[in-house]
């Protein structure tokens, strides 16, 4: 591909203003830093409202979601992924038919999660929206992809799609840069305290992922979830099995459940 034909050529003044997107990226470390960031140049080149930015598994619905808007109210902290995650699957096989190409939306009626969540603030928002604009990234390493989706109460402009190519890699360094909220990590379910279970020599973590592996997720999604590789996944097991004195993974499902005592007993 000619890249000189794709991207046109750029005044000084917009050159300018990439070089300071770029070297603010490094300077995010906080989420009120993406936020500062994400209202400076950027919006001359991407004007928006709202920010989702997603990762994970698509397929099987095992995603974060970080939404960065200076909307009132509209922040990640109320947002539930499970509520959102239909939503953004839909994007989701919408930009892979588009062969994960920079996906331009209409939406004259604006956008909209579901019925059951017509009234929560974020559903209220996206009916404000006029348009989106769809694109991500393949974390070849991490094994996942990385969704990003550009809300505007306006119509996308003919060069959008071109310089969300040239800023997303950008936006996806200084995302990275910002710590979990703690309402994005993973969950291990079936944890409960009235259950009276002891460490067996096991770490927080560890048994964090037996918890995942008794509900029956594999290497990879347990990963997904606890946003850590399939390999440290692996690597943890393999100290779990030999702290339990087992050699697989049903084994030690079946050791906790032995070792686990009763309330009261």
């Amino acid at each position: 591909m000619d890249h000189a034909n794709k991207f046109p050529p750029y005044s000084a003044e917009e050159r300018e203003r990439f070089l300071e997107i770029i070297q603010g990226a490094l300077r995010v470390k906080r989420h009120f830093d993406l936020f500062r960031w994400l209202q400076s140049d950027i919006q001359h080149f991407l004007p928006h409202d709202i920010l989702l930015a997603t990762w994970g598994n698509f397929e099987l619905g095992l995603l974060y979601v970080d939404v960065i808007s200076a909307l009132p109210g509209i922040r990640s902290e109320p947002v539930i992924n499970r509520d959102i995650t239909p939503f953004v699957q839909r994007l989701f096989r919408q930009w892979a038919g588009n062969d994960f190409a920079p996906l331009t939306i209409a939406a004259p009626q604006g956008f909209s999660l579901d019925d059951r969540h017509a009234g929560c603030p974020i559903n209220q928002a996206f009916l404000t929206m006029r348009s989106a604009l769809v694109h991500g990234i393949n974390d070849e390493r991490g094994q996942h992809d990385c969704m990003y989706i550009v809300f505007s109460k306006a119509a996308q402009t003919p060069r959008s799609t071109q310089y969300i190519e040239l800023l997303l890699p950008h936006i996806d360094t200084a995302l990275r840069q910002v710590t979990h909220l703690p309402g994005q990590r993973g969950t291990a379910p079936h944890a409960r305290q009235d259950e009276g279970v002891e460490d067996f020599g096991l770490s927080e973590r560890e048994i964090e992922i037996m918890e995942w592996v008794r509900s029956g997720k594999t290497n990879s999604e347990i990963g997904l979830i606890l946003n850590i590789s399939g390999f440290t996944v692996k690597n943890h097991l393999q100290r779990i099995f030999r702290k339990l004195n087992v050699s697989n993974r049903a084994q030690a499902v079946a050791q906790l459940a032995k070792m686990r005592k009763p309330v009261g007993g």
